[in-house]
């Protein structure tokens, strides 16, 4: 994972990264969208876990385990996968804060496997946010349930600019 302070360069490279798929061993995704909000604005949505059930397609709410957003604090994250209105699969997830830069990056990793990041970059009257993922391959049978052809990755992306559609809503 990079780190930083979310910096152009940091994004322009966790971008091409995110493209390229990383390398055989990392899956990766990214997605953005302009956004006409102040940068505090943006940051305050995204790091807000207990709102992110109203604008994602699998995430359905969230609790604070401490004291929240900070820099290590843990969450719950509950979340569903549907085919239509059918549910395939519910879980929860304890995620930890890995990244607390006010209007500029918030990102946590969950189970200790996924890190989720959000990067905000003032731009002309507004933001450009980025949503990004990234995990290991998983090995043998999940590696087949889950990523064969890129499904899972391809959900995931699709998850991810639904859930950036729905901020700019919400904030706009």
């Amino acid at each position: 994972m990079l780190t930083g302070r979310g910096t152009k360069s940091d994004m322009a490279h966790r971008e091409i990264g995110a493209r390229l798929a990383c390398t055989p061993d990392i899956i990766a995704s990214s997605a953005s969208i302009e956004i006409d909000a102040s940068a505090e604005d943006v940051f305050a949505a995204v790091s807000d876990i207990t709102r992110m059930g109203e604008w994602s397609p699998e995430n359905t709410g969230g609790r604070w385990l401490d004291d929240g957003p900070a820099l290590g604090a843990r969450f719950e994250g509950d979340n569903r996968v549907a085919l239509g209105p059918i549910p395939l699969k519910t879980w929860t997830t304890t995620s930890e804060v890995t990244v607390y830069e006010p209007n500029t990056t918030f990102a946590f990793v969950a189970e200790g496997y996924t890190t989720w990041t959000f990067d905000i970059a003032e731009n002309d009257g507004g933001v450009t946010l980025t949503e990004s993922f990234s995990y290991e391959q998983y090995e043998g049978f999940k590696k087949l349930f889950y990523d064969l052809g890129g499904a899972r990755r391809g959900s995931m992306r699709k998850g991810m600019e639904a859930t950036l559609a729905g901020i700019k809503a919400s904030l706009e």
